[in-house]
């Protein structure tokens, strides 16, 4: 009786183990390839605002973090750097800035999300037209599945 339970209970966690393990490769694995240096570095020839995305935010960990230089203009919004990988990234534009999820809970119902992130060295998000980055300060990425906090650069 003993055996079966230590199996059981062995394989259940190895189970779980892989199961998480799936959940954090998955987005790696099925990311579609991200623009190349070129596009980047046209793209933010444009830009009226820099940031730099650093590790070292209050949110930021092991597992959630980005880093790089995020370039905006009045069309684009460019991250040149890397983001830690993750699955349903959303890229939103803030009037303060926060560094962790209780922050930005907070202010979200005041955020704007511009779109998806699919790759995680580097991207492109199109500003709609009836987004004015002007009324806003903060970028910030966030993973919409689980509630996590994974960056954010105040740009202005």
């Amino acid at each position: 009786m003993f055996r079966w339970l230590l199996l059981l209970c062995s394989h259940g966690a190895m189970l779980a183990a892989g199961f998480a393990l799936g959940v954090y490769f998955l987005p790696i694995l099925t990311a579609p390839e991200g623009p190349d240096a070129a596009s980047l570095s046209a793209a933010t020839e444009q830009a009226q605002y820099k940031a730099e995305l650093t590790r070292d935010l209050k949110g930021s960990d092991l597992l959630h973090w980005g880093e790089g230089t995020i370039s905006l203009s009045k069309n684009q919004i460019v991250h040149e750097g890397e983001l830690s990988p993750g699955p349903d990234y959303k890229l939103y534009l803030a009037k303060e800035f926060v560094e962790d999820e209780a922050g930005f809970e907070a202010i979200k119902a005041s955020a704007r999300r511009l779109g998806d992130i699919k790759t995680f060295n580097g991207f492109i998000v199109d500003v709609p037209d009836d987004v004015n980055i002007d009324d806003y300060t903060t970028v910030l990425v966030w993973c919409e599945a689980f509630g996590e906090f994974i960056t954010a650069a105040k740009y202005r």
